[in-house]
């Protein structure tokens, strides 16, 4: 009788004890979006002015608002963000145009203020007297004398100088080349009626690009009102500029660490104390046996295979681009001496498209694997599933098409004001034009229809709404929902406050709403193979999730410190963003349980490619997402970094390693399912994930990380201008180093290829469907909270 009487009590504790943690969670995710919006009101009433009207001390006008919206417009139209960066954001093959800016008006007014005094250039002048001259300039040019009231700006006689400067410089370089990897003559002059600009003004296009990169070089050294420190918190690095790195960036990089020694030890003490972990279903060794021929085929699990050869398709061809972009940093204007390549697809468009096709092909795994996953959930295929699996499938196929050949023609100029709408919109990870963009989200909703199609009965059978398949449809849910924000970023938005969205889609989106839905997988499908109990699942992704959303959404503040936004946000980013690192290296335990698991499956375990490349995402998770975002992370760090080689580092960790490498191990689940199981060879996948390791990691350690290295300390010696140069990059043994990365990105292409071939085979070896529409499947009801 006793037991009898332990039993319920025990369900009560484990059902009070998810109620606490689903209590938890919904606070933790109200708390944290509540401070990342106050955040962003933040940014929007503290962003850099952009002044009606920009006069010299005579009253004549120098630059305006439109100039310098219309210059940010330009920088987005051709696409120029896949090339250089500004205020750090962008890709690293050209220099950052914000410290390239900073460094040419700074020595303009230099020369300015040293003929005025000495009647000598600056250079010619006495060691003595550029003293003199740098005091001058430093304090001339941090005065912010912007008027509210009026919204304009006097700037001085020498400021006026530097300004031409930089419109002398940004003149030769549009019109020249800059001889590294930009084309001469890219921007075209457009002489637009009015009512045709759209968002670039009628007239000279290269002055305004200039304009854009002063005001960036403006709002980079000039204090905020009643401020000491700079709108960008006295980023980029350069000392005649009077930036030079502010206490609180080395403050919140020794507090940092310090909340993250601590809460490492509570979190821990609560992981174990009250055992968060999931635990097995099996006991004493008697792993459940999977009969692959007996398993339910329906119509859309067999036509979410085509998703998944289209998938290792786009994988080869962006890492084909990827290897194109490494050669361009060794042969910047061909490849092997052939110039039509670099003609057809310069630098900037081939880093639009290998960005894309990476968000596309992980993307397009995914919603795979929900298809597939669906009835299984459900119990049953609801009628013309597979029909909507088609129109999803060919509305991919004109997306990814379609975006390719709009970017192309946006970013070589021949769109016109439609460029927006329909081509390379201009923000790195967001290239695609405006119409693509509703056409991938319209995706998705179509994608999230055919899923909640399928789970709808097991939604409906499950009481706890915060149960395992609710679990599943909510971070379903949150895919398409957490893209709508790319929608709010315009060419006429301030560059600050509209990065602030960018950083939703790049590090919300992609990093952190594709993580929980990862982890809710990870855990539905353990559970689904009865390897691990429902309970101790559920009660695992609650804690996990807690994790995830408390220090990401937060900890996506380490992408304002230097971008203009205020200097909150080096306190935010810097304690959040080391938080990051606890629930990627808790994921390490998980990852031993599945090695676990696998090794208890003998032999005969059919799953084993799909645990491979699991473990590889909870390895890379602490490596590439964790442990290199971490370094980086650090204000200290980053004030130096920021928008440097280790940037990729971390990026190539965390993107191919964790999301990548999960897109593969679902893509593997759905497949082997699919797939007669008599053709199925895991030789050529043991194959392959070795392959894709080692290649990653030597791109990563071998080459990447040492470049970051050497640029961050070329930062610290000759300022960051000189790191992002491309007299750096042409260094001895830089390119060196450049070269090198040609032996693992083969070793990596050979993995991929290997995939691609195992792929192509698989698709003519699929099963038969074996049950109709409808008709019950034989597969576990997971609505109850039972654990059989």
């Amino acid at each position: 009788m006793e037991v009898n009487r332990v039993t319920p009590i025990n369900k009560v504790v484990k059902r009070n004890k998810n109620a606490l943690l689903k209590s938890i969670l919904i606070f933790t995710i109200i708390a944290s979006f509540t401070v990342l919006l106050m955040g962003g009101y933040w940014i929007f009433k503290e962003q850099a002015p952009r002044p009606l009207e920009v006069t010299n001390e005579k009253g004549e006008v120098i630059l305006t608002k439109e100039t310098i919206m219309g210059g940010q417009a330009v920088f987005q139209k051709y696409g120029l963000m896949d090339y250089g960066t500004v205020l750090g954001h962008g890709s690293y093959m050209g220099p950052d145009y914000t410290a390239e800016a900073l460094t040419v008006y700074t020595e303009g007014m230099q020369d300015f203020r040293a003929e005025e005094k000495y009647g000598k250039p600056f250079d010619e002048i006495t060691g003595e007297e550029q003293t003199v001259i740098r005091d001058l300039v430093k304090t001339e040019m941090r005065e912010n004398r912007y008027d509210p009231d009026s919204d304009t700006m006097v700037i001085t006689d020498a400021q006026v100088y530097g300004y031409e400067k930089v419109g002398e410089f940004y003149r030769k370089v549009f019109t020249e080349g800059d001889g590294w990897g930009l084309k001469a003559e890219l921007i075209k002059e457009e002489h637009m009626p009015a009512e045709e600009r759209a968002y670039v003004a009628s007239g000279d296009q290269i002055q305004q690009i200039s304009d854009f990169f002063f005001w960036t070089a403006w709002l980079s050294s000039t204090e905020r009102m009643n401020d000491d420190i700079t709108y960008t918190n006295n980023w980029p690095y350069y000392e005649d500029a009077g930036n030079e790195m502010s206490f609180s960036a080395i403050w919140w990089s020794g507090a940092s660490v310090t909340v993250l020694i601590l809460f490492v030890g509570i979190i821990l003490f609560v992981f174990y104390r009250y055992h968060l972990g999931m635990e097995e279903a099996y006991k004493d060794g008697n792993f459940p046996r999977i009969d692959l021929s007996k398993l339910p085929v329906t119509s859309s699990q067999l036509k979410s295979g085509k998703y998944f050869l289209i998938v290792t398709v786009l994988f080869f061809v962006q890492a084909m681009f990827g290897a194109l972009l490494a050669h361009y940093y060794v042969e910047p204007d061909s490849f092997f001496g052939i110039k039509w390549i670099h003609d057809i697809l310069p630098f900037n468009i081939a880093k639009g498209y290998h960005l894309q096709l990476a968000i596309f092909w992980i993307a397009t795994a995914w919603l795979g694997m929900g298809i597939f996953v669906a009835p299984l959930v459900g119990g049953h295929e609801p009628k013309k599933q597979g029909l909507l699996v088609d129109i999803l499938f060919w509305a991919l196929v004109v997306l990814v098409g379609g975006s390719m050949i709009g970017q192309w023609l946006g970013a070589n100029g021949y769109l016109g004001n439609k460029w927006f709408l329909l081509g390379h919109q201009g923000w790195e990870y967001l290239e695609l034009g405006r119409l693509w963009q509703g056409v991938l989200a319209a995706g998705m909703l179509i994608w999230l229809f055919i899923v909640y199609r399928g789970i709808k009965s097991g939604l409906k059978r499950e009481n706890d709404k915060g149960g395992l398949i609710h679990l599943l449809f909510y971070s379903a849910i949150a895919v398409p929902f957490f893209y709508l924000f790319a929608f709010l970023m315009n060419p006429d938005t301030s560059f600050t406050f509209a990065d602030y969205w960018r950083w939703w889609i790049i590090h919300l989106w992609v990093e952190g709403i594709f993580e929980v839905f990862a982890v809710v997988v990870i855990g539905f499908l353990l559970v689904q193979m009865k390897l691990v109990t429902k309970s101790s699942t559920v009660k695992a992704l609650y804690f996990q999730l807690i994790l995830l959303l408390g220090s990401g959404v937060i900890g996506i503040g380490h992408h304002y410190y230097y971008n203009g936004s205020s200097e909150i946000w080096l306190g935010l980013g810097a304690v959040f963003s080391a938080l990051e690192v606890i629930p990627l290296t808790l994921l390490i335990l998980e990852a031993y349980d599945q090695y676990k698991m696998m090794r208890d499956g003998g032999v005969d375990f059919p799953y084993k490619a799909t645990f491979w490349f699991l473990i590889s995402v909870a390895i890379w998770n602490l490596v590439g997402a964790g442990v290199l975002g971490f370094l980086i992370n650090l204000p200290a760090v980053s004030f130096l970094e920021h928008g440097q080689f280790l940037t990729p580092a971390h990026g190539h960790g965390a993107m191919m390693g964790v999301y990548g490498m999960f897109a593969i191990a679902v893509l593997l689940y759905s497949l082997r399912n699919i797939v007669k199981p008599e053709k199925w060879n895991d030789k050529w996948l043991k194959f392959s994930c070795i392959m894709l390791n080692v290649g990653l990691a030597g791109m990563v350690f071998a080459s990447l990380l040492p470049v970051g290295f050497l640029q961050m300390k070329e930062a610290y010696v000759n300022g960051y201008a000189a790191s992002r140069s491309a007299d750096f990059l042409k260094q001895d043994i830089i390119q060196s180093l450049l070269t090198l990365r040609s032996v693992p990105d083969t070793i990596f292409l050979v993995g991929v290829v290997a995939l691609v071939l195992f792929s192509i085979k698989a698709m003519f070896n699929l099963r038969k469907v074996t049950h109709k529409e409808i008709e019950p499947l034989p597969v576990r009801d997971l609505s109850t909270d039972e654990d059989e």
